[in-house]
């Protein structure tokens, strides 16, 4: 048997199934592509090639006589070799844009963003949340009120504001709280949670001498006010938007997948790992998902930053017939979006 490879005249081939497939969700025959895609090539050619496009592993054919279907490792190809990433439209721009105008918490950023995901690209949008132990404390201070009283405010670079009142010994002055602030922003300030030694507290303690009670005080209610906002929290948009289109027109398959979005955990599961990879954004293809109740769905995946600094996971869930394209232009653009306002909410000064 003769050695296959993917020629040019194959890939040209590959690209028109793959391209009509995501638009009409019909099998693929020779002739199709012989009318609509002008390849110059007849409908035997096709044909042949399309053969050894499924011996490779490229199309499937999913029942006899019928056209085919990209294989998960077919839009694996198109993706990494042959898509063009779609240019959004002025409107588009101008609407993603608009919605990120005069946002000042950020709450409303996520649900906000998911909700424009979920519509710009018909498919299930799903965000998580900014992960507090990866972000860095922006600012700490310890504000004296009346007599034997003060309030801790901590707030991280991620938008997080938590506030305490403790009690304050007689002994300790409001000039004793101000440096017991000063010392531990001028230490721990930019640095996430898990960045603060004991080694750090000690030099704190040295410089703040004679005030380990409210400095222990101060570095519980730092630790617990992150405990409390620790868990992940996953937002979701667009979730009936799948069952609009013909892969879930089979009511198991629509049950399953709102089920699959019902599963906090592992959903938030498969959005941290992105947090392990050093890419801005991940394609995710079928079979590729580690997840097997994933493994029926294709997943685009970028991070959103403070400073540069990644906080969280948006994502975009839908059938592996997805358009890819214009899919990775919407989320690319989001995200540009989502840095800049979080940087400018919530980023450190300089």
């Amino acid at each position: 048997m003769r050695p296959l490879k993917l020629d040019e005249r194959k890939q040209l081939i590959l690209k028109a199934i793959i391209d009509d497939y995501i638009f009409t969700a019909e099998p693929v025959g020779s002739r199709t592509i012989a009318r609509k895609y002008n390849l110059g090539i007849s409908p035997a050619t096709i044909r042949n090639e399309m053969a050894d496009l499924e011996e490779m592993g490229y199309l499937e054919q999913p029942y006899t006589s019928a056209g085919r279907i990209p294989s998960d490792k077919g839009y694996r190809f198109y993706v990494d070799s042959l898509m063009k990433v779609k240019r959004l439209s002025k409107e588009e721009i101008k609407n993603i844009s608009e919605v990120f105008k005069k946002i000042t918490e950020i709450e409303d950023v996520i649900e906000e963003t998911v909700k424009i995901l979920s519509q710009m690209t018909s498919y299930a949008s799903v965000i998580l949340g900014p992960q507090l132990r990866k972000s860095a404390l922006k600012h700490l201070q310890i504000v004296p009120l009346e007599k034997g009283k003060a309030l801790v405010v901590i707030v991280t670079n991620t938008g997080m504001v938590e506030h305490r009142f403790i009690k304050v010994p007689e002994n300790v002055s409001d000039s004793d709280l101000n440096r017991i602030s000063n010392a531990m922003n001028a230490k721990i300030q930019g640095l996430t949670i898990d960045k603060i030694t004991p080694a750090l507290l000690r030099e704190i303690q040295k410089e703040v001498f004679g005030c380990d009670d409210i400095l222990n005080l101060a570095m519980n209610i730092l630790f617990q006010s992150l405990d409390d906002h620790s868990e992940n929290k996953v937002y979701l948009g667009g979730a009936t938007n799948l069952l609009n289109l013909p892969e879930f027109k089979d009511i198991d398959k629509a049950k399953n997948f709102l089920a699959l979005l019902e599963e906090k955990e592992l959903l938030c599961s498969i959005l941290t790992e992105s947090f392990f990879l050093d890419k801005d954004l991940i394609v995710t293809i079928g079979s590729e998902n580690k997840h097997e109740k994933v493994q029926d769905y294709s997943l685009i995946t970028a991070t959103y930053k403070v400073n540069g600094r990644t906080v969280g996971i948006i994502g975009v869930i839908g059938p592996t017939r997805m358009e890819y394209s214009k899919v990775i232009s919407i989320v690319n653009f989001i995200t540009v979006n989502m840095n800049k306002i979080f940087t400018e909410l919530f980023g450190e000064q300089n």
